[in-house]
């Protein structure tokens, strides 16, 4: 695999898109696991992954150091913590095409609605505490199965119109704690091996980089124009879930 040109063809913007969504736009890397699994199994893609992303995690929560919201981690981490289980103890049920479904349906009714509904509204969603925990189960649930908990978690998280570096901080802090607990299960699902170990050795260096790219540009953005983009890449990425669900592999 490590020789193999084509998954470094997949494997390159892979990584960037996974560094850009650590430093602060997090729903593309929900595009991370689909676009290796171009080259290689999604479950593989999934393992290789993983500490990729906790890594990263430790650089964008040093670049976003109390930039965080209390409220939503509060509300939504011990939801998280559910999903990640019934994840675990459902992850010979469940497949993946109808996880990417659904996570698909998710971001693309939320962003019809933004933009048929709300958006006009300016003030903020105030914030709810059994909305909090009910899109943190799913977040937990979806982030296990496929690394794809970014279009759930802005479900609850976006209307509440925090700035983009609270908004940004505070999505690195809570991923980063739902990806570092996910390494108990994972390990004891055998995804660890010295093969998908070696390949996240190898990419490292490249997601290291974007993900500081990502930081500097959310801290350079303006906050509307910031929205608008998270809520256009939504709807896309929501697209390409439910088209890659359906037809297979795209």
């Amino acid at each position: 695999m490590i020789s193999d040109p084509w998954f470094y063809a997949a494997a390159v913007p892979a990584m960037l898109i996974l560094g850009l969504a650590k430093g602060g736009f997090g729903v593309v890397g929900i595009l991370t696991v689909p676009i290796l699994s171009i080259a290689i199994s999604p479950v593989q893609a999934a393992g290789i992954t993983l500490p990729i992303l906790i890594l990263s995690d430790l650089v964008a929560v040093y670049s976003y150091w109390r930039e965080w919201d209390k409220g939503v981690l509060s509300a939504m981490l011990p939801g998280a913590l559910l999903g990640i289980g019934i994840g675990w103890l459902t992850a010979a049920w469940v497949s993946e095409s109808q996880i990417r479904l659904i996570v698909g349906l998710v971001a693309v009714v939320f962003a019809l609605d933004y933009w048929f509904r709300h958006r006009t509204r300016t003030e903020a969603t105030k914030p709810n505490a059994a909305k909090g925990a009910f899109w943190g189960v799913v977040t937990g649930f979806v982030s296990f199965v496929s690394h794809a908990g970014g279009p759930p978690y802005q479900v609850y998280a976006v209307p509440l119109k925090l700035p983009p570096r609270i908004f940004a901080g505070t999505a690195v802090v809570f991923f980063a704690i739902v990806n570092a607990i996910k390494l108990i299960p994972y390990f004891f699902l055998g995804q660890f091996d010295g093969q998908n170990l070696l390949a996240s050795a190898v990419l490292l260096p490249i997601s290291i980089p974007a993900t500081l790219f990502g930081v500097w540009l959310v801290r350079r953005t303006d906050p509307k124009i910031y929205y608008q983009a998270i809520y256009a890449i939504v709807f896309i990425v929501g697209v390409f879930l439910i088209g890659q669900s359906i037809y297979g592999t795209l």
